[in-house]
């Protein structure tokens, strides 16, 4: 597959997937956690909480794998992306994000603890879709 037609059809997986696993790691150990993402083309957003371990391990080691897909698509597709990680307090951000994400995780948008998550991809694999596995390096 072409990367164009590659990065096409990464894009509808993302759009159609909002809940996922972002995997961490702290001295070595894997640490997974389903999270809710949204998707500004190939970019990720997740907000959390700053008292969260999984902020501390991406504070000091920025590095991700997300996967997304799986039940919502058709055809059980999904993506794999190795990515990097920016911990951002970007009130315009939380705002976009608010307005489409479930408001029982913080009792308001305003809360000093909410943060946003923005996974850059350095590399992305489509898998079990209906060609071989593709793979996208960024």
């Amino acid at each position: 597959m072409e990367q164009s037609k590659a990065i096409e059809r990464i894009e509808e997986i993302l759009n159609e997937s909002k809940i996922g696993v972002l995997s961490t790691a702290k001295d070595n150990v894997p640490n997974a956690r389903y999270m809710w993402f949204y998707n500004d083309g190939l970019t990720l957003y997740a907000k959390t909480n700053d008292q969260s371990p999984k902020y501390d391990e991406l504070g000091e080691n920025p590095q991700a794998h997300v996967l997304l897909g799986f039940n919502d698509t058709d055809n059980n597709a999904f993506v794999e992306i190795n990515g990097s990680v920016e911990r951002i307090n970007n009130q315009e951000t939380i705002d976009w994000l608010w307005e489409k994400q479930d408001k029982s995780f913080f009792d308001s948008k305003e809360n000093p603890h909410l943060k946003v998550l923005k996974i850059t991809p350095d590399a992305i694999k489509i898998m079990n879709d209906d060609y071989e596995p593709v793979e996208v390096i960024l």
